[in-house]
């Protein structure tokens, strides 16, 4: 199952259906939720282990969470056909969104239910979605998606100001977590990026926050309350110290949710717990710069297309010897300008054939294509381990 190519959503929804998960409890399956890491906006794994995550990114790992998430609130509702729930996510995104109705029709001009919800959560997830600016970005997957699982959980009981609900919740969220992160005295590094995420993930950007009286009333469902205090503690957290005003601020959370102490407690175990086994793997935890950081992202991303391109790639490679021999030659020596410029042209007619490399077409995709020629022959090594074998016997001869 591979969530970056088409019928993903069908073949998953194939392996759900012979699994029990739908009979797990609704909060034992939002304390999985936390500890994959779906609802602080870290996807670390997959949710159930229903999927082995051991080749996803975590832009796949997001996808996969966020419908297995879906379902899994469908089935709680009622148990229905797979073509069913996928038609009813589509109606609700198309219910809550912004864009006008030809908004689907055009940029989602896919008549098969499934393609089309696969390119709706694809294009959800992105805080931006444009493909360079993620690689710049530390925050590349949307952290308040679990908002839309609860506007859908209301829309499979309640069809009615659906858009409103979502638009609050949104608020009321952006109002509490805001407050605890403004009123600290000092901010730290983890808070400042924190506060990125979370602007970046908004989607109704408000002129005026509500007060915290009138967020605090919005907040009413069980799952509700166990978000916005998990998304407190998450603003809270700072090298696992939550001082005096974060404390009274949880206190008074706890009072004004009516929820019980163990659940505050809970809640703070889990971000602790999880940032201490994950920290290497949570992008705004880390120390590294900015220009490492866009390194190590596209590293990933174009290593990954090569890998599952590999076939392809060598077939078309195979039909261009000169692109074959300059790429052979850049594993022992440094490539001139005009040996780069012409392989870069040779490489951009080979992406043109194959869909998932189209990428490279966008605008700032050649700023990737010296990542692509330094992994080629890492990632596809006998390949070219015979190309240069061959070139070293022309040359004997």
């Amino acid at each position: 199952m591979n969530p970056s190519a088409s019928g993903w959503i069908k073949k998953l929804l194939n392996q759900v259906s012979e699994t029990m998960y739908s009979q797990t409890e609704t909060d034992v399956f939002y304390n999985n939720l936390k500890h994959v890491g779906f609802i602080y906006g870290s996807n670390i794994k997959v949710v159930l282990n229903i999927v082995k995550p051991f080749d996803l990114s975590e832009e796949e790992r997001c996808k996969t969470n966020l419908l297995l998430t879906y379902y899994f609130i469908y089935n709680k509702e009622e148990t229905k056909t797979n073509e069913e729930f996928t038609e009813s996510l589509i109606r609700y995104y198309k219910s809550i969104s912004d864009q006008k109705r030809s908004f689907f029709e055009d940029l989602f001009s896919d008549k098969s239910p499934d393609g089309l919800l696969e390119k709706i959560i694809h294009k959800r997830i992105h805080i931006d979605d444009n493909f360079i600016s993620k690689s710049f970005n530390y925050f590349l997957i949307n952290a308040l998606l679990f908002v839309d699982v609860l506007g859908y959980q209301r829309f499979l009981k309640d069809e009615t100001d659906i858009k409103d609900y979502v638009k609050n919740l949104e608020s009321a969220l952006e109002t509490i977590v805001f407050s605890v992160i403004e009123n600290k005295s000092e901010k730290s590094e983890y808070d400042e990026n924190l506060i990125k995420l979370f602007e970046g993930s908004i989607r109704h950007k408000n002129a005026k926050l509500l007060t915290y009286s009138d967020a605090i009333a919005i907040i009413n469902e069980p799952l509700e309350k166990l978000y916005v205090i998990d998304l407190v503690c998450m603003a809270s957290w700072t090298d696992k110290i939550i001082d005096r005003e974060e404390q009274n601020f949880l206190n008074q959370l706890k009072t004004d949710l009516n929820v019980d102490n163990t659940v505050i407690v809970r809640s703070v175990n889990d971000i602790n717990l999880f940032y201490d086994e994950h920290k290497e793997d949570v992008a705004f935890l880390s120390s590294k710069n900015l220009a490492q950081s866009f390194y190590d992202n596209s590293s990933k991303v174009v290593s990954k297309l090569i890998t599952r391109n590999s076939k392809r790639l060598i077939k078309e490679l195979s039909e261009s010897k000169e692109a074959m021999t300059l790429l052979a030659q850049s594993t022992t020596r440094n490539l001139t300008d005009e040996e780069q410029k012409k392989i870069q042209t040779q490489l951009l007619d080979i992406f043109k054939s194959i869909p998932s490399l189209a990428i490279f077409m966008l605008p700032g995709g050649m700023l990737l294509l010296p990542l692509f020629v330094k992994f080629i022959p890492k990632l596809l090594p006998s390949a070219f381990d015979d190309n240069r074998i061959t070139e070293d016997k022309k040359k004997l001869d």
